[in-house]
């Protein structure tokens, strides 16, 4: 006999469990029936129950007696007409847009598509059911022992960003209990964590972890989707990453994991996958939205809907000009603040999510939403600021409130080291906080999130010994990821027993960490940066979850010695507000005197004069950072105050003769670290009134007293 069902409520949208049972809602304006499944534990539906109450297209219903752990699905009727944009097929199962637990994996060999496949003709109906192939969502106990839980709200501007992925993190890793590597709790156990902190980390930033499948095509070859940029569930972690199982263990075991973050200081950032969902285009399978109100959820092209628009290379793009599914991005973000307690999100190709009609609009629903919203006032927001479409690269374009992967930084960076042409101006402004980016729009320092690799590209030890990519374990022949040449080009590839070459490797390494560790604004170091972690080559893993990914956690001594320098570097920089100011330089007025922020200088010791800038040889500087000048406040209200530093730089591949220029405050400059320094970059070096700065070399000095 089944549940009992009651009219319910039209909101909240989603399952919700009460004393007296579940309360499901579902959004569909076109549908003209939908019918809830449900579902016993070997996955056999043993319900199908018509939802009467339809409320402002609302369709819900309570069900009595219906309790956490129950299986459910969805059928939803209406017209098939493709051509029109409407793919309604009630023979298909549809996974709950707001399911916040899902168990069971998408079976590609079950006719999960709404059409018959065999024809490759989207517009022929297939009426096969679907339900044996389809992920469920699961009906959740929200009751979980916060204690004393509280968010670690570190300042932006004194955050230290590591991006990882859950399962690469601990995979491998012999102090974690064997069968919690891989998962929420592997990256919560106590070695974990300690790592973290020893490195110095204020915020891990994870890949993405709502639900997502496994491409058909990968499948087929025997790979699968190991970035997770490939969402079918918003509110759900990913089972995948769960020792506790997929019946809502998931949810539980990632709260634990917030929460034993938290307790040692760090922070939870999700990567987050808005844009589009793993539905594809129009030959793509019938799982969830697409199913269930294609036109509202979608956007497809206007006077021809039976296609989608595609501002983000996956085949479709999510209607976020629809209120329902800006509703439904909302509802997502506050689920993972309130239930979940996570600190920020990163938002991969924001520049989609911005968009109106076409064009990318600043001032766009999306931002003005999010902006009003009480319980993301406070919350990180980080855009990748671009997309593939027309007009999407958007660096430096987007509003208050949200800080950028500032991808000019990264390109900026990388061709100043490798000695390319003309970068030293544009090398200046990203070292001091891109102020031609950030400075006039009502934005400081820390809107910028400074960054020399990430998860899609080369890790930074590839970056310094391949000038070519070797993506063919991805079975494309090398065709995809990025095609242009972002690597250091030594004239040689791969590994090599050149002691010298690999000296010089290692010197690179330590150039772009201590650039990062230096630079204003907000680092994220790429995680396995600090202990060289290598892919051979592939600059586009997002299919390779196995070694060729993950953390090797067997470090050898020219690693061990990477992951202490950078440690100290990160330490350093925590250590100092000098190095992430909160504020623009910016001279100012003193007794009549005017007091420098910052000066820059030539090898000569004189500061580097208007035109030289744009002298395209040009390789070596000097920034002064005057620490007497700090705008930050100590909590007493007094002006905060820091050593101050002189960097030195050197790209060119010879060494330099560096003649100091007269420290801020009378005392004497003392170097701090030297680059070129292999076994101890940070020994005290007695200087005079010059030094010489070794080719693709990097200098730091202070006037503070030397210690001991």
């Amino acid at each position: 006999m089944p549940p009992t069902l009651l009219p319910g409520r039209p909101y909240p949208l989603g399952a919700k469990s009460s004393s007296r049972g579940t309360n499901f809602a579902l959004y569909s304006e076109h549908a003209t029936s939908v019918s809830l499944c449900l579902f016993d534990e070997q996955g056999k539906q043993t319900d199908c129950i018509p939802l009467k109450e339809r409320t402002a297209f609302v369709w819900h219903g309570m069900l009595l007696g219906v309790k956490p752990g129950q299986l459910y699905g969805y059928r939803v009727d209406g017209p098939w007409e493709p051509e029109k944009g409407f793919r309604f097929n009630s023979s298909k199962l549809l996974l709950d847009p707001y399911a916040e637990a899902v168990t069971g994996d998408v079976d590609w060999k079950a006719p999960v598509f709404a059409y018959k496949v065999e024809t490759g003709d989207d517009l022929q109906k297939c009426d096969k059911d679907s339900a044996d192939g389809m992920p469920k969502g699961v009906v959740v106990d929200h009751t979980f022992p916060w204690e004393d839980d509280c968010p670690p709200d570190i300042p932006l501007a004194d955050s230290v960003i590591y991006e990882v992925h859950v399962k690469g993190y601990s995979i491998k890793n012999p102090m974690v209990p064997e069968n919690l590597r891989g998962t929420y709790a592997g990256l919560a156990h106590e070695s974990s964590i300690n790592y973290l902190k020893l490195l110095g980390i204020t915020a891990v930033e994870l890949l993405p972890i709502h639900h997502f499948i496994d491409d058909g095509h990968l499948v087929d070859i025997g790979l699968s989707n190991y970035w997770g940029y490939n969402t079918l569930a918003y509110f759900s972690p990913a089972s995948r990453y769960s020792a506790c199982g997929d019946r809502g263990g998931q949810v539980y075991e990632f709260k634990e994991m917030v929460k034993a973050l938290h307790k040692a200081g760090i922070e939870v950032i999700l990567d987050v996958v808005y844009n589009h969902t793993c539905e594809g285009n129009q030959l793509g399978p019938t799982l969830s939205m697409k199913g269930v109100d294609n036109t509202t959820y979608y956007r497809t092209v206007d006077g021809n809907p039976r296609f989608y628009m595609d501002y983000t290379g996956t085949g479709n793009t999510l209607n976020v000009y629809n209120p329902q599914v800006l509703k439904l991005l909302m509802d997502s973000l506050r689920h993972w603040v309130t239930e979940f307690h996570v600190d920020g999100f990163r938002f991969d190709l924001a520049a989609t999510l911005a968009r109106e009609l076409h064009d990318v609009n600043k001032l766009s629903s999306f931002f003005d939403t999010i902006h009003q919203d009480p319980v993301l006032a406070d919350v990180k927001l980080i855009a990748e600021p671009w997309d593939v479409g027309e007009g999407g690269y958007q660096v430096g374009q987007f509003p208050i409130l949200w800080a950028e992967w500032n991808g000019k930084y990264r390109d900026t960076v990388r061709r100043f080291w490798k000695g390319d042409e003309g970068q030293l101006s544009d090398f200046a402004y990203r070292l001091t906080g891109s102020s031609d980016l950030y400075q006039y729009d009502g934005r400081k320092p820390y809107a910028s999130i400074n960054f020399v690799t990430a998860h899609d590209g080369f890790t930074l030890c590839d970056l310094v010994s391949y000038n070519e990519k070797h993506n063919e374990a991805n079975g494309e022949d090398n065709k995809d990821g990025t095609t242009d040449n972002d690597s250091w080009n030594m004239g040689a590839e791969g590994p090599t027993d050149d002691e010298e070459i690999n000296l010089m490797r290692e010197r690179q390494t330590r150039n772009f960490l201590a650039t990062l560790m230096l630079s204003q604004g907000v680092p994220m170091l790429t995680g396995g940066d600090e202990v060289a972690r290598s892919q051979r080559g592939n600059n586009n893993t997002f299919c390779q979850d196995n070694e060729l990914s993950w953390y090797d956690w067997n470090l050898d001594a020219p690693r061990r010695r990477l992951m202490d320098y950078t440690s100290k570097l990160i330490q350093f920089r925590l250590k100092h507000p000098n190095l992430h100011r909160r504020k623009f330089f910016q001279d100012r007025q003193v007794k009549g005197s005017t007091v420098r922020d910052i000066a820059w200088y030539n090898p000569d010791g004189n500061e580097i004069p208007g035109e030289a800038w744009d002298q395209p040889y040009a390789r070596t500087l000097g920034l002064m950072l005057n620490g007497k000048t700090l705008y930050a406040a100590n909590d007493d209200g007094s002006e905060m105050t820091d050593d101050s530093f002189l960097i030195l730089v050197n790209a060119a591949a010879e060494g330099v003769d560096f003649t100091f220029p007269p420290p801020p405050n009378g005392n004497k400059w003392h170097v701090l670290l030297d680059t070129q320094n292999v076994d101890d970059p940070f020994a005290d070096q007695p200087v005079t009134e010059k030094i010489i700065i070794g080719g693709r070399s990097l200098v730091l000095l202070s006037d503070a007293p030397p210690k001991g």
